[in-house]
């Protein structure tokens, strides 16, 4: 791939696609975050020829969060649960924002030519715009910090889900002004945008989500995870009555990790009758651990050796910096600032 080469095109991934996805770093990722979106993520991933750039947003995460011990360990959790997913270190770089320090000095360069307009109609600062007082100058440039995470190693695919369309789009169009100004310098990233997003139901049915406290924690220990399992909300049908696997919150999950077959079986056991929830649960409970013993043998070999969770983010670092200085570079030089 040439940097800053803009060249439009449709990127298949026989070509070297470069991917970015940032993570954000707000606790154990659920059973939702995994299917919905690090297993996707780490998925897509494989199929390019190139690395593909993951990143723990942290920086992001002090527009809501400043409590040092919470934010440590909110890392930490991430960090665990994607390298248990399978995230190839040896293949992919992997990060934590704050390491790469050049990120914050292309936020400050791309501010200079991001109107304040583009800013204001940002969805992070409009959703919040009715109480200012609220509102730091850090989440008002969010966008920007966003565009420079996405530049600075000159990504040609961000997945991002439709919501997070309208930053990709921003981000484009700062890339652009510059390069428009100051010559060819940054490559145009492309939006990856699965139109039909998993969508994960929560223990009462909601789209599972940390905020309406409704989500399975596969890297629970087993009396915590299957505490959370007996607790999915069911209707009152009876024991010995077929029940509708189509209206079931147990079912809806147990589906979408279970075989054909055993997806029928369970079925069966639905229409039947004499057949509760509760065996329902459990083997929903059974299945969670078949289809994840990897990933949760992983994860507790890991909470036990911290410090090579750490050790894989630094040198996903120094990785990261052998990109983004050169980028930052090429910034500068345009810029006439001194190239280190």
């Amino acid at each position: 791939m040439k940097s800053g080469i803009n060249q439009k095109k449709i990127y298949n991934f026989a070509d070297m696609a470069r991917i970015l996805t940032g993570i954000q770093s707000s606790g154990k990722p659920h059973l939702g975050n995994i299917l919905g979106a690090i297993k996707p993520a780490l998925n897509l991933s494989k199929k390019s020829n190139e690395a593909s750039f993951f990143f723990i947003a942290d920086l992001h995460t002090l527009t809501s969060s400043r409590d040092a011990k919470k934010n440590q360990e909110n890392t930490l959790y991430v960090a665990m649960a994607w390298l248990a997913c399978g995230l190839d270190t040896q293949k992919d770089v992997f990060y934590l924002q704050s390491d790469v320090p050049e990120v914050c000095e292309l936020a400050w360069i791309l501010n200079c030519f991001t109107p304040f307009p583009m800013l204001a109609n940002a969805h992070s600062f409009k959703d919040k715009s009715q109480n200012l007082s609220m509102v730091s100058s850090g989440l008002f440039t969010y966008p920007v910090l966003m565009a420079a995470d996405i530049i600075m190693y000159d990504a040609n695919l961000v997945p991002v889900g439709k919501d997070q369309k309208q930053h990709l789009e921003i981000t484009r169009d700062i890339a652009s002004a510059f390069n428009n100004q100051l010559g060819e310098t940054f490559v145009l990233p492309e939006a990856f945008i699965q139109e039909e997003m998993m969508t994960i139901p929560g223990i009462d049915g909601r789209k599972m989500s940390k905020s309406y406290n409704n989500y399975i924690n596969i890297f629970d220990d087993e009396k915590a995870l299957k505490k959370s399992i007996l607790s999915i909300v069911t209707d009152s049908t009876p024991l010995e009555q077929p029940k509708n696997p189509d209206t079931c919150n147990v079912f809806a999950l147990y589906k979408l990790l279970a075989t054909p077959e055993q997806t029928s079986d369970l079925k069966n056991k639905y229409l039947a009758g004499n057949f509760g929830f509760g065996q329902a649960k459990n083997m929903l409970f059974e299945l969670i651990l078949e289809v994840f013993k990897n990933e949760r043998e992983k994860y507790f070999y890991l909470e036990k050796n911290k410090d090579f969770v750490d050790n894989e983010l630094i040198k996903g670092a120094q990785k990261a910096r052998d990109v983004s200085s050169k980028v930052l570079n090429r910034v500068r030089q345009k810029l006439g600032l001194r190239v280190l």
